[in-house]
């Protein structure tokens, strides 16, 4: 029996959109974990895309399709509609090109699914007020080894949804581990959304 494998706080309400038997790709895949747990669960099939060596072997030691590349060089190698639903878990806020990945994610599937540390959590704001970056289980790292380069708001990503034609269909806002389900801009630590390319619909109420 394989050895189970870590689980963050997003992977089930990420399963929870994942239609059985769905054909997915993982973007920044890491090891493999959500991929794993998404053929455990749902049965999914689909490839995890990472530019790390060692998570690269991390995926063939796990029993995952891996595909290495740089995720900023695009999504070229895959065609439009290929995928039932691109994952982008907890990876955004590292990208430079923010506009031309969210583009790519909803050219190459037919559903976005996007998580993200939210910036605006109350704890967030405290360490900043006192006067240091924040450092929390959603963004462990010091200021000068964080992979962070654009770090944002659940009202940010929302603002930028509006103004790039995407539509948001579901959301889930969660705090160590739980759903969060008023004030979510200062409440939550980690937010989950399912995108579509089609219109730039108001954001969908939990």
């Amino acid at each position: 029996m394989s050895a189970a494998l870590p689980r963050r706080p997003d992977f089930d309400a990420i399963a929870a959109w994942v239609k059985p038997g769905a054909h997915v790709l993982d973007l920044g895949c890491g090891d493999g974990s959500l991929l794993r747990f998404l053929r455990e669960a749902r049965q999914a099939t689909g490839y995890g895309v990472d530019i790390a060596d060692d998570n690269v072997l991390a995926c063939a030691r796990n029993g995952v399709n891996v595909i290495q590349s740089d995720l900023e060089a695009g999504l070229n190698v895959f065609e439009t509609g290929s995928f039932d639903y691109v994952i982008l878990s907890q990876t955004l806020q590292a990208m430079k090109h923010t506009e031309r990945i969210v583009k790519e994610i909803l050219r190459v599937g037919r559903e976005g699914i996007v998580s993200f540390p939210n910036f605006g959590y109350w704890r967030v704001r405290a360490q900043l007020m006192a006067g240091r970056m924040p450092v929390s289980s959603e963004l462990p790292y010091q200021w000068y080894d964080t992979p962070n380069i654009h770090l944002f708001t659940i009202a940010d990503f929302e603002g930028f949804c509006r103004g790039h034609g995407v539509r948001i269909l579901d959301r889930v806002v969660l705090t160590a581990g739980r759903s969060v389900s008023a004030a979510h801009n200062l409440l939550g630590a980690m937010a989950v959304y399912r995108l579509d390319r089609c219109g730039g619909g108001a954001p969908v109420q939990p």
